[in-house]
């Protein structure tokens, strides 16, 4: 499967002086270092944001009941995802000493460093050393996969495991019929295990296919136009002797009781069949017929720049010199084929898919970070296309980082309206040195114009940026955000009288009120008046644009802290703690604000 290296400038000097196998060592350590860095540092320093809610108060409630085959949400069943990245939350706690931020985000974490691990071994063993260092880099480094190894989800895991079949395959491509099989079922097992059947589909698929095309479209046609049906068919299950042989028999019954054991677990413990309809309509119905995230079927053209930006600008010229070389070249390099036939049946894949979110195409990322890497290893790239492509797209990020110096102005020279009155950019002292050294490494391509050069450059702007932003910025601008304090506050004002609130609309700060119990959550107005009248009840967590329609008498004791900047629609959608009747003693009446 691997090729000779390329006549390439080394991307370091010092590698010259080392044995291969030694700078390969150093280069890969430093690589999972600075990667480990980026995913760690201050990884929970920032309250729980948007879908994280989800599985850290799965684990939460799990921890409680210690029921860890039936995922809840403030008591009710919420089995949308199987039980496998709720179990690596449970794990972490372990780690981190409680439930908290750093326990729910700690296994993307993990994942997203096992993940440039595997793209590195992924693209050594296609290519070379070089390839596999720089194919690190860019992955470790895209916006995307960064912001997912720092968000607690089953995003990052999914790609780590699929990586980590994809790897395991091509280990052993030339053994078809030894026993790994039994290991790459386990594999994808495990990954579908953390978000769904995507562990399996997505491996089979990419290896399914490139054992089928892995010598050309050419052979391809001609078995499958001439001769008879079942000559075809052998022609096909021949390609594919690592799927059909009798080992696979064992490997595939371990694989599929190894995915079937939580679901039939919890079948047997909570009589209901939950996690086994979750599984048809999330992988299944969702595909053909979906109730929600109905994406246009171009979506992920556009989507994928802001993915892996910002690398995503040098993405085109990598596809268009991948195919020109293919062209060009008689017999192409089956390593090649393999990259090509991974990116292109994942983004086939997803756009076929009748249900697409943004970030659901993330598993292509690694594919394009290998696009990328031999692109810009390559001692000369011989399309034109692919020339003028990398040249505007290496510009478009020198132009990007040099203008970013502009954020340090005050808000209200750059920004319209009500955004005029951001707050000043965090850790300026930081984002200046940070400036610089993109401005330095863009002046380094300026004076002696090669593909590796914008490697570096670009890696450096890449690194600087995506340091500011997670470790730096977005900690920062959690002071802006008062869910957590408001549900800190509750807890601290209500103390033993929790067991006296109810949610209207809102599971709000369920996480952080950490209640012993599941709490009275309504949707309806006349049930939320009918608990109210039966006068166990007597505070309210609702949003305030609810608060017109309560028809209930109620002081307003605690309210979510809003800022100028935000729309009124934002400021509508805050929480508010609401004292049914009048006022509580040693409570005045006028709400507080928490920030």
């Amino acid at each position: 499967m691997s090729s000779a290296p390329s006549s390439v400038t080394p991307l370091a000097d010092a590698a010259r002086n080392k044995s291969p196998d030694a700078a390969w060592r150093t280069w890969f350590t430093a690589i999972i270092a600075l990667s480990a860095i980026l995913y760690f540092a201050r990884l929970g320093a920032r309250a729980l944001w948007s879908s994280e809610f989800r599985w850290a108060e799965i684990a939460r409630e799990m921890l409680a009941t210690h029921n860890y085959f039936w995922p809840t949400i403030n008591g009710r069943v919420y089995y949308d995802k199987p039980l496998g990245s709720y179990w690596l939350v449970i794990w972490s706690t372990y780690i981190t000493g409680g439930m908290n931020e750093w326990a729910a985000r700690l296994p993307c974490a993990i994942a997203g460093v096992l993940g440039v691990a595997f793209v590195m071994m992924l693209a050594r063993r296609l290519y070379d050393s070089r390839s596999a260092i720089l194919a690190g880099v860019i992955l470790a480094t895209s916006f995307s996969f960064v912001f997912f190894s720092r968000h607690a989800s089953a995003d990052v895991e999914t790609v780590t495991g699929e990586l980590g079949a994809l790897l395991l395959f091509l280990r052993y491509e030339e053994h078809p019929n030894g026993w790994w099989i039994v290991g790459l079922w386990t594999v994808m097992a495990l990954t579908s295990l953390t978000k769904g059947l995507l562990g399996f589909v997505l491996p089979i698929m990419v290896i399914g296919l490139y054992c089928t095309l892995s010598d050309g479209w050419k052979v391809l046609g001609d078995s499958i136009l001439r001769g008879t049906i079942a000559v075809r068919i052998r022609w096909i299950l021949g390609r594919n002797r690592w799927l059909f042989t009798w080992k696979s028999i064992p490997a595939i019954v371990i694989g599929l009781g190894l995915y079937s054991f939580p679901f039939m677990f919890s079948k047997k413990v909570e009589g209901s069949d939950k996690g086994l309809e979750m599984v048809w309509r999330e992988n299944v119905v969702r595909f053909f017929h979906p109730f929600d995230h109905r994406g246009p079927v171009y979506l992920y053209v556009y989507v994928i720049f802001a993915l892996m930006a910002p690398w995503a600008m040098l993405l085109p010229a990598a596809i268009v010199e991948a195919h020109r070389c293919r062209r060009e070249h008689a017999e192409p390099a089956r390593s090649d084929r393999f990259v090509l036939v991974y990116f292109w049946s994942t983004f086939a894949f997803y756009s076929l898919s009748r249900s697409r979110r943004s970030y659901y195409i993330l598993p292509i990322l690694p594919a394009g970070a290998l696009l990328v890497a031999r692109l810009l290893v390559e001692n000369k790239i011989r399309s034109v296309l692919s020339r003028r492509l990398l040249a505007i797209g290496y510009g478009l990020i020198a132009v990007a980082a040099i203008v970013g110096l502009g954020a340090m102005l005050p808000a209200s020279m750059i920004m319209p309206g009500a955004l005029a009155r951001l707050p000043a950019l965090p850790d300026r002292a930081i984002f200046a040195i940070a400036w610089v050294i993109c401005a330095a490494s863009v002046v380094y391509v300026l004076k002696n114009y090669r593909p590796d050069r914008i490697a570096i450059s670009t890696g450096v702007i890449a690194y600087c940026a995506m340091a500011y932003i997670y470790i730096f910025a977005m900690p920062a601008a959690d002071a802006y955000r008062g869910e957590k304090p408001f549900g800190l506050k509750t807890v601290a004002l209500l103390h033993e009288n929790l067991g006296h609130l109810v949610l209207y609309k809102t599971e709000g700060p369920l996480f952080y009120l950490n209640p012993p119990a599941p709490l009275p959550e309504f949707d309806h107005l006349w049930d939320l008046r009918s608990a109210i009248a039966s006068g166990d009840f007597h505070w309210i967590i609702a949003r305030r644009r609810d608060l017109s329609s309560l028809g209930v008498p109620t002081t307003e004791v605690l309210q979510e802290a809003s800022f100028p900047w935000e729309t009124p629609e934002q400021v509508r959608n805050k929480v508010v703690l609401l004292k049914i009747g009048s006022a509580p003693s040693g409570v005045e009446k006028k709400s507080a604000t928490v920030n």
